[in-house]
C-alpha cells in the first residue's frame, strides 16, 4: 500500500506501476497500478544497462570478447589518442575516464542529446575526450553503456539480422522473459543504456538468474566467474555501489551509512 500511495495528493511523485516479490522461486506478492497488468511491457530505463553487461557475459562464453583487451574503436587509434588503452572492463565498471554529462534536467547535456537527439548514440558516446585517467574514478555514464553495445555489435562481423536477435535467442527466450525487447538506434545499434521494454515477471526471471549463480530452469545461461565479476564492487566505486553495469550495496559491512541503502542488505 505504502509502494502505490501519493504522499502528497496534489503533487504526485511516486507514480508506481508495479511492484513484485519473489520469495524462494515463487512471486509471493504483485500489484499493479491502474491500467497495467502482468504482461504489459515497461520502459525500464537505466536497468537496461544490466541486461547489456548479461549479453556481454553471453558473448565472453562463447569466446566471441575479451573485456580486458582495448575496445578497439576506430577513432581512438592515434598513437597519441589515450583512449587506445580503454577497455571493456573499464566501460563495464564505468570507469573509462570519458568525458561526461549525466544530467536530465539540462536539455542540452550529454545523455539528452545522446538519447533524443542522435542518429547514432554509441558514435556520440565514443566521440568524448578523456577527462580523467582511465581506471582512476567512477562516474556513472549511460554513454558508456552504448559504447559497449557497439563493440557487442561488432562481434558479429556485420550480420545485423543475427546481432539484433542475439538478445532474444541467447537471454529472452531461455529466461521466460517473453515480452521483453530492446530498441536500436537509427543506425541500428541498441541503445544498450535505456531503451528496453519488459514486464515486472521478466525482471524476476532476470533477477533469478544473478541468484542462481547464472543458471536458470537447469541451463546455464551465464558463467559463475561471470556472476561474480557482475556482483564485484568496482575498486573506483569508494562505496561498494556499482560492479559491472550493475548497482549494489555493498559499502562497509560495519557501518551502514557508508553504503546506498542503509536498511538493505549488502548483498542486494
Amino acid at each position: 500500500d505504502n509502494a502505490f500511495a501519493e504522499p502528497d495528493p496534489k503533487r504526485r511523485t511516486r507514480h508506481t506501476r508495479a511492484a513484485l516479490v519473489v520469495y524462494r522461486g515463487n512471486i509471493v506478492a504483485e500489484r499493479y497500478a491502474e491500467g497495467f497488468d502482468r504482461d504489459l511491457p515497461l520502459i525500464s530505463h537505466s536497468m537496461t544497462q544490466s541486461i547489456t553487461s548479461a549479453l556481454v557475459g553471453i558473448r565472453v562464453g562463447q569466446g566471441k570478447l575479451d573485456i580486458h583487451r582495448p575496445v578497439g574503436i576506430p577513432q581512438w587509434q592515434s598513437a597519441d589518442d589515450p583512449r587506445r588503452e580503454i577497455t571493456l572492463d573499464h566501460l563495464l565498471r564505468m570507469s573509462s575516464g570519458l568525458e561526461w554529462d549525466e544530467v536530465y534536467l539540462d536539455l542540452t547535456s550529454d545523455v539528452v542529446q545522446m538519447l533524443y537527439g542522435e542518429y547514432d548514440a554509441a558514435n556520440f558516446a565514443y566521440e568524448r575526450p578523456l577527462e580523467e585517467p582511465i581506471d582512476s574514478q567512477w562516474y556513472y555514464s549511460s554513454g558508456t553503456t552504448n559504447i559497449i553495445s557497439y563493440a557487442l555489435r561488432e562481434t558479429f562481423d556485420g550480420d545485423l539480422e543475427a546481432y539484433l536477435a542475439f538478445p532474444r535467442k541467447e537471454l529472452f527466450h531461455r529466461l521466460g522473459m517473453y515480452h521483453a525487447t530492446i530498441e536500436p538506434s537509427p543506425a541500428g545499434t541498441f541503445v544498450g543504456s535505456s531503451f528496453m521494454y519488459c514486464t515486472a515477471r521478466d525482471w524476476a526471471r532476470f533477477a533469478m538468474l544473478y541468484l542462481n549463480d547464472g543458471v536458470s530452469n537447469g541451463e546455464r545461461i551465464l558463467s559463475k566467474e561471470w556472476v561474480e565479476y557482475s556482483l564485484t564492487p568496482s575498486k573506483t566505486a569508494k562505496r561498494g555501489q556499482y560492479g559491472a553495469q550493475i548497482w549494489l550495496n555493498a559499502g562497509n559491512p560495519e557501518d551502514p551509512s557508508q553504503r546506498q541503502m542503509p536498511d538493505v542488505p549488502t548483498d542486494a
